[in-house]
């Protein structure tokens, strides 16, 4: 990323006369937060927008520029995100930038224990800290990091509600996954298919539905307060967001808009059945770590965002697919082994790729730096619905003990 990708970007934008600024994913949620907090600016504006251009890129971009990015980094977030933003509003961004990329990188080794927990994968340290520091190294995570993507503060709160709902602790886990909207569409399919989980035992599972409806009406309520009719603004955003980036989903950009969106629907009916299996089993059963990890996988493919970031959701569905290759043994189909094994590759590729361009890149000359700077990146596409398809059916081929229990039932603690 520092010595290879981002020179080979500086050349690229000085060769085009691209702006380039700070390039931060948290400059524009954070002066929004701060005009909107301490001046009461509407964050939505064309102003604040042309604001954070000036940060974000340099310059404010001008359309009229056939090689200015056509990203507009307007504030495209619901507008109780700046709740969270609060704190540092009146710190100097550079101040903030520091301290946010290393809370990105403790959230990170921290989400990677509460997966292990999430899982009931009771492995050693040594394979724990493997795990971390091969999480740290995912190419979706560096650029998160790089980038400074809420992204990852979005999966903190995940892995903690996924391990609340493990530990009984239902309330909390509802008001942790209500904060997590701050990105509606990675928590969407989450959030509902939570909330079909916990309807199914309403009596024992009402409480994670009363901490999510609670915090969700504070945060609505909160958020009315400092921009009455934001959610109107909110909507407008989203929709020039998409029209200025062409977003769609993984599946789309793979196989155009018909399959796509038809291989979206039966994505998600197919995760719901796996759920719908486990729907009586409670969370402390070894089934609802995984079916948690197949529901993230999910996300990522059919979320109108192909952005390689959003690909870190796909480390659970990792680790709980590693886990169950070192203990499937000789019972595994040879072609479920022989997926797994394409799956491995693909996965492995950017570090193969990284390394390979790391030897040889002061080697070769600029021509054909300019033609494999991008070999890391060619395998972004085929891995989420790679890990998502031996998810699916990895957790659909659970056996029913592992629906069972494996410690306190939902809600048994007191919270």
């Amino acid at each position: 990323m520092n010595r290879i990708l981002v020179p080979q970007q500086v050349a690229d934008a000085a060769a085009h006369n691209r702006p380039r600024g700070n390039l931060s994913d948290l400059y524009p949620r954070w002066l929004g937060a701060r005009e909107l907090l301490r001046h009461g600016r509407n964050p939505y504006s064309a102003e604040i927008t042309r604001e954070i251009q000036q940060g974000y890129y340099g310059r404010p971009i001008d359309p009229a520029r056939p090689d200015d990015p056509r990203d507009e980094q307007g504030f495209a977030y619901p507008v109780y995100v700046v709740f969270l933003m609060s704190p540092v509003v009146d710190l100097p961004f550079e101040t903030v930038r520091v301290g946010f990329r290393w809370l990105l990188i403790a959230l990170v080794v921290g989400s990677v224990f509460l997966w292990f927990r999430l899982l009931h994968w009771r492995a050693p340290c040594g394979t724990i800290l493997i795990a971390t520091v091969l999480t740290l190294g995912f190419l979706p995570v560096v650029q998160a990091i790089k980038l400074q993507q809420l992204t990852l503060l979005v999966m903190g709160l995940f892995a903690a509600c996924g391990v609340c709902l493990v530990s009984g602790w239902l309330f909390l886990a509802g008001g942790l996954l209500a904060f997590a909207t701050i990105k509606p569409q990675l928590a969407w399919p989450l959030v509902l298919l939570l909330l079909f989980w916990a309807f199914s035992d309403w009596r024992s599972r009402r409480r994670f539905v009363y901490g999510f409806g609670l915090i969700m009406l504070l945060l609505l309520i909160g958020a009315e307060f400092v921009l009455p009719g934001w959610q109107r603004m909110f909507l407008e955003a989203v929709r020039r967001y998409h029209v200025y980036t062409h977003n769609e989903s993984v599946l789309v950009s793979l196989f155009g808009r018909i399959i796509g969106h038809t291989l979206e629907a039966i994505s998600f009916v197919a995760a719901a059945a796996c759920l719908w299996r486990i729907r009586r089993g409670p969370a402390s059963g070894k089934a609802f770590g995984r079916a948690f990890a197949l529901i993230l996988a999910l996300t990522v493919v059919i979320i109108p965002m192909s952005a390689l970031y959003n690909q870190a959701l796909l480390v659970p569905a990792i680790l709980a697919l590693v886990w169950s290759e070192t203990t499937g043994g000789d019972r595994t189909l040879p072609a479920v082994r022989l997926a797994r094994f394409v799956g491995g590759l693909v996965l492995a590729w950017p570090w193969i790729a990284t390394v390979g361009l790391s030897l040889a890149y002061v080697w070769i000359s600029p021509e054909l730096r300019q033609r494999v700077w991008p070999m890391p990146f060619y395998s972004s596409l085929m891995l989420p619905p790679l890990v998502f398809g031996l998810a699916l059916l990895d957790t659909w081929m659970i056996e029913p003990a592992m629906i069972e229990p494996t410690g306190l039932r939902d809600g048994a603690t007191a919270e």
